[in-house]
């Protein structure tokens, strides 16, 4: 039977300062891509502070996979939640944005006014090698703790084989689903399908007039700009026009900033015609070489078409609609959780998100150079992470250091 969140209320949660400076710091560090992004955040709430439970992260990332939006955002929005409830939610989410959300305004700036941004390569040479080792850790530590019996792992290792060689979105359904399937037909008559270790997360409070003044300062928001539409200057509009098309486009994603590629391309670059190919692509590539999500490029988009508003709009719908379905699901699976039957399905997932995780690792891995110098790299951030228990913040700078000495 699973530990009832209620028990930890007497266990006081950090502040929301504090917590906003952490997941600004971590969204200034979290190279890589997503699942880069997501390790990063499971080291320190789960493996550090003991914020969270593996469990708990494994719940965020299994939901996050199957709903729309960029998966790491919406786990760092959930674990906010768990944490210190929606003003959680929203002050990690926010934070972890940020540091990318300027890197792409200065970005777009230099790009805008001086051309094509100088060439970073050698840096990353050295980044790569660094969030593989964090990656694999991170599928090392929360393997430990789940992958208790020969099942488990073989359900992680088919996720991983299915991912690294079939790969696509529709291979991450598969894996997630089937995973599910399994655990509910081997785990659902096990009582202790469910024991997590305690954690300081908080229990949300009831938040209903909250939802219901936000949802009528949205609506009364909507009403004003119809009213006044003549009123507004035509930048204004533009960036108004921005963040519907962005948060319409975000409830459609599914499976990952990349699988969202083509998607943003035939809508910005066919359709509107806001940037031209060659700008949509180093757009990507900027989202690339920022931490964070790749989906920031929406930051450049809406910069080239509007300025800083268009680029605070865009930004604010590529994110925030997925984030509020993230959290709605998330209050009604801490509901349904008490069921046996859920119990055993996400007991299933969380293999099944574990070889997923490996199979990240391996493709980031994959993307490096294969050298003396990344080798050693991955070598020493392993040590780094498993033994002297390092921060990771310390350990991609100095990677990227390296690379720009090495491969320069």
């Amino acid at each position: 039977m699973s530990v009832n969140a209620e028990q930890y209320l007497d266990t006081k949660p950090p502040s929301l300062l504090s917590l906003f400076l952490t997941f600004l710091k971590i969204g200034s560090t979290a190279f890589g891509g997503f699942m880069a992004l997501i390790s990063v955040v499971q080291n320190y709430l789960v493996n550090r502070e003991k914020l969270l439970t593996d469990e708990d992260m494994l719940d965020g990332i299994s939901l996050a996979t199957v709903l729309p939006g960029p998966v790491a955002v919406n786990v760092v929005a959930y674990a906010g939640y768990k944490i210190r409830g929606l003003s959680g939610a929203f002050v990690c989410a926010t934070a972890v944005i940020l540091p990318s959300f300027f890197l792409i305004l200065f970005f777009s700036y230099v790009y805008f006014t001086w051309g094509d941004l100088p060439a970073v390569n050698s840096v990353f040479q050295g980044f790569l090698p660094a969030v593989a080792a964090i990656i694999t850790a991170t599928a090392i530590t929360m393997g430990k703790k789940a992958l208790t019996g020969f099942t488990e792992v073989a359900i992680a290792v088919a996720a991983l084989m299915i991912i690294v060689f079939v790969g696509g979105f529709y291979s991450t359904l598969f894996v997630i689903f089937s995973a599910g399937f399994l655990g509910w037909l081997l785990y659902r008559k096990d009582e202790n399908t469910d024991k997590p270790r305690a954690s300081k997360a908080s229990v949300p409070n009831d938040h209903s007039r909250f939802w219901m003044i936000a949802s009528g300062s949205v609506i009364a928001v909507v009403i004003a700009l119809v009213a006044f539409q003549s009123a507004l200057s035509a930048k204004l509009l533009l960036a108004g026009k921005l963040f519907t098309t962005f948060a319409g486009m975000s409830v459609l994603l599914f499976g990952g900033g990349f699988v969202f590629i083509p998607l943003l391309q035939e809508s910005i670059v066919e359709g509107h015609r806001w940037v031209t190919h060659k700008e949509f692509i180093d757009a990507i590539a900027m989202g690339q070489i920022t931490p964070g999500p790749i989906l920031i490029s929406a930051t450049f988009i809406g910069y080239k078409v509007a300025g800083i508003s268009g680029a605070t709009l865009a930004t604010i719908g590529i994110f925030a609609p997925p984030a509020i379905i993230m959290l709605i699901c998330t209050h009604y699976l801490q509901a349904l959780k008490s069921s046996i039957h859920v119990k055993a399905v996400l007991k299933g997932v969380r293999c099944g998100v574990i070889g997923m995780i490996a199979a990240a690792a391996y493709v980031v891995a994959m993307s490096a150079e294969i050298n003396l110098v990344t080798v050693t790299i991955f070598i020493l951030s392993m040590f780094a992470l498993l033994k002297l228990k390092l921060e990771v913040f310390w350990i991609i700078p100095i990677a990227g250091v390296v690379g720009f000495l090495a491969f320069s």
